[in-house]
């Protein structure tokens, strides 16, 4: 009777976990078709759209707009990238219960939650205002880096948390100091999840435009023959303005009325931006990918 009763538990429990098993199976099957589908269909219209003059590097194609967008999300990347895992690992080693610590990370929600135009204003009025600078893509990029920093920080900490207490444990009782432990045991082990948090953080970078509205400026102009980073035409100076494929995007919907190209260039700028993100993820996952196998020595 007993062994009756467990084969039935045990049919059931079977059961539920298949029945679960395809749910969890169709979600994710649902996400990805919706994810082929809407990527496909904005590339689509962008190879549909596409013409070899829409790609120069001037103002008739998007090539600036293009190189603009890469170059604001590295310079948001190198302002918060660093201070965001720093962020992280004094939340998860160093910060205890405190009051402070959870001001602290009501402070981290909070911000995260903030609407991108409310931190565009913010820099709008800080890095720019303040300052009595003109709009520059440093100004975007530290407008962006605001948006990321939560992400960042939390993913860090969250990496860090989630790691066997045997990591710590085993370096401390070979000797290792606290500081030593954390680089070359615990931020190596969880540098594939850091990774996810900075891959996030660049897709809401590459794809941001209400902040760079107020902080990055519409306008670019360019000159590739002057590398002076002095001068305000050089492409590497990055105190110009410098409007992104996103605020292109913008603009070419709602005042591409004088271009009769407006709706190719926002497609094929659109049809752009996501590849860009798409090959931006794939490249940082196979280089955490063999990060991960050199570090487990494979």
């Amino acid at each position: 009777m007993k062994s009756h009763s467990l084969l039935s538990r045990s049919k059931r429990a079977n059961a539920v976990n298949t029945l679960m098993t395809g749910v969890f199976f169709t979600v994710g099957g649902f996400f990805l078709l919706l994810l082929i589908v809407f990527a496909g269909y904005i590339i689509f219209k962008g190879v549909q759209d596409f013409k070899p003059e829409l790609m120069q590097f001037n103002r008739h194609g998007i090539g600036n707009q293009f190189f603009n967008t890469i170059y604001l999300v590295f310079l948001s990347l190198v302002i918060s990238v660093p201070i965001g895992v720093a962020a992280g690992i004094y939340m998860a080693e160093y910060a205890g219960d405190s009051k402070i610590t959870a001001f602290i990370r009501v402070s981290i929600e909070s911000l995260s939650s903030l609407p991108s135009i409310v931190v565009g204003l913010f820099g709008y009025l800080v890095f720019i205002l303040m300052i009595g600078a003109k709009w520059n893509l440093m100004a975007g990029a530290l407008a962006v880096s605001i948006l990321s920093l939560p992400l960042i920080t939390t993913t860090t900490e969250d990496a860090l948390r989630s790691l066997p207490i045997g990591y710590m444990e085993g370096s401390v009782a070979l000797g290792a100091t606290h500081w030593r432990t954390i680089t070359k045991v615990l931020l190596p082990a969880c540098f594939p999840r850091i990774i996810t948090g900075v891959i996030l953080a660049a897709g809401r970078g590459f794809g941001e435009a209400a902040a760079l509205l107020y902080t990055a400026g519409q306008s670019t102009n360019i000159n590739w023959a002057n590398w002076n980073l002095a001068s305000p035409l050089c492409p590497l100076n990055p105190f110009r303005p410098g409007e992104t494929l996103a605020l292109h995007i913008w603009g070419m919907r709602t005042e591409g009325s004088l271009n009769p190209d407006s709706g190719a260039i926002a497609n094929l700028s659109a049809a752009l931006l996501v590849i860009l993100v798409l090959g931006f993820s794939l490249i940082a996952r196979v280089l955490s990918r063999r990060y991960k196998k050199r570090a487990e020595g494979n």
